[in-house]
């Protein structure tokens, strides 16, 4: 499912999506929570909680075996809501068999399951592999709509140096660096990096580079791809509960607007709001905040 969401009045188009790895479940319920309580007032958000819907399926439990195949929400009035947690790849029922070597068509040479990595194929082919296509659909998306601003949400180990990481194309620096000055105000320390021209395939450099969006990626640090972490619990653990994560990765989009917004002036602005303060995420039940 894609969810285009327009305010009243015209301006930007964000591309925004969770799910690109389907275990990385803090951008999926980011992506969720912005459908069911955001508001947009200027522009057009589109919104696809699961890019890769194959990879949503099942959890192979490829990057950690003690990570569950759903979570559990109880909202407010009561109503317990499941949410898969997936895998990171397409799965191979889907796409297969692996090549021994992946060669990405732009260059680069990684291993073989990495074909299935939606986060390793783009800019997709129309006729290619099904997670290659999958890629293709995204940036016909975002070319069809005269995507400004793409984010990936994604989430990494704890101990990873990706934890807590904005990357941005070279061509979105500007807004980047404003971004984390911004949330270093608000307690939210994230470090930036530049998306290197090396590494072909992923989302922060090739939609900077085949599309005319400023392209983003984000990560929080999921405790279920922690190994030192023998069952982890990704909902609940106390140095990283999925509600902060959440919290980060809304308060990161909304700095990302709120610094665009600022450098193509109001007629070119996306203003996205939630009828409550997204610091309330912090420590809180997500479910609460669910429809």
């Amino acid at each position: 499912p894609i969810y285009v969401m327009r305010g009243d009045s015209e301006g930007g188009t964000l591309l925004l999506f969770g799910g690109t790895h389907a275990n990385e479940i803090a951008g999926i319920m980011a992506a969720t929570l912005l459908v069911e309580r955001g508001a947009v007032s200027q522009g057009t958000v589109i919104v696809i909680p699961h890019a890769n819907n194959s990879a949503a399926q099942a959890n192979d439990g490829d990057r950690h075996p003690g990570t569950p195949d759903f979570i559990e929400l109880t909202t407010s009035s009561g109503e317990a809501r499941r949410f898969r947690y997936g895998s990171r790849r397409t799965a191979a029922a889907d796409q297969k068999p692996d090549p021994e070597v992946f060669v990405h068509p732009l260059g680069g040479e990684i291993a073989g399951t990495e074909a299935r990595n939606l986060n390793r194929n783009h800019p997709g082919k129309a006729d290619g592999t099904l997670t290659e296509q999958i890629s293709y659909a995204l940036f016909q998306l975002a070319e069809r709509e005269s995507v400004d601003v793409v984010i990936d949400m994604h989430e990494s180990s704890i101990n990873s140096r990706l934890a807590y990481m904005l990357v941005c194309h070279p061509r979105a620096m500007e807004v980047g660096a404003m971004v984390t000055l911004d949330l270093e105000m608000e307690g939210i320390a994230l470090k930036q990096e530049v998306s290197q021209e090396e590494f072909r395939g992923l989302s922060h450099r090739e939609f900077g580079d085949h599309t005319d969006a400023l392209a983003f990626l984000v990560e929080t640090p999921n405790p279920g791809q922690e190994d030192a972490i023998e069952r982890p619990d990704v909902v609940n653990d106390p140095e990283a509960p999925l509600s902060g994560r959440v919290h980060t990765h809304l308060r990161t989009v909304k700095a990302i607007l709120d610094n665009y917004g600022f450098t193509v002036g109001p007629d070119g602005a996306i203003e996205l709001g939630f009828p409550f303060s997204l610091d309330a995420l912090k420590g809180s039940d997500l479910g609460t905040f669910l429809r």
